[in-house]
């Protein structure tokens, strides 16, 4: 409760700074939400309670959403209880699946130079597929040396010799999914 609370008070502060922003008079947002300036003064004040019927109105009148004008904390997807796993060599793994066997996703996120070792190629059963979401990573894959940056996807076996690290200068995220001994990755639109 003591979080709502804390919600519940932000809101009149940051409603008059929205108001303020976009130069607006308390007359005008009046005319536009038709809630009255005495109400009005009062939210922005703290010294009434915002309530849904208020603020819907405003968050339409300064263009924003609704949780943007209560700034209430973020409840992420109600499905998914990603707990990171904090590596030893620096990168964070959350996982995005929680079912046994199949397919893994994971989001990961390498710090500029990890892994910080000379590329030591590995073979092992499955099949990877990972998305750059931003930064870089070089993947050695047999016998190629590639570059991936943002928007690139690479998909292989893992039988195939493989490593990959961060060249920098930033941080690096991917989206990663791993299938269990050659269960392959079914991509049904590909561009020729």
């Amino acid at each position: 409760m003591e979080s709502f609370e804390n919600v519940l008070d932000g809101v009149g502060p940051r409603l008059r700074r929205l108001r303020q922003e976009r130069g607006t008079t308390l007359a005008e947002l009046a005319a536009s939400t038709g809630i009255s300036v005495s109400t009005l003064s009062r939210l922005e004040a703290g010294q009434r309670r915002p309530t849904l019927e208020l603020l819907l109105p405003l968050a339409h009148a300064h263009q924003v959403q609704l949780d943007e004008l209560v700034d209430a904390p973020p409840t992420g997807d109600p499905r998914i209880h990603a707990r990171p796993i904090k590596r030893e060599d620096g990168a964070v793994m959350i996982p995005l699946t929680r079912r046994p066997g199949g397919l893994q996703a994971y989001k990961q996120i390498v710090p500029a130079g990890w892994p910080g070792r000379e590329p030591d190629p590995r073979t092992h059963e499955g099949y990877d597929w990972m998305y750059v979401l931003s930064g870089r990573i070089r993947l050695l894959l047999g016998d190629k040396d590639l570059l991936l940056a943002e928007g690139e996807v690479a998909e292989f076996d893992t039988r195939i010799p493989h490593w990959f690290s961060n060249p920098g200068p930033g941080s690096a995220e991917m989206l990663c999914l791993y299938g269990p001994q050659g269960e392959r990755l079914h991509v049904r639109a590909r561009s020729k």
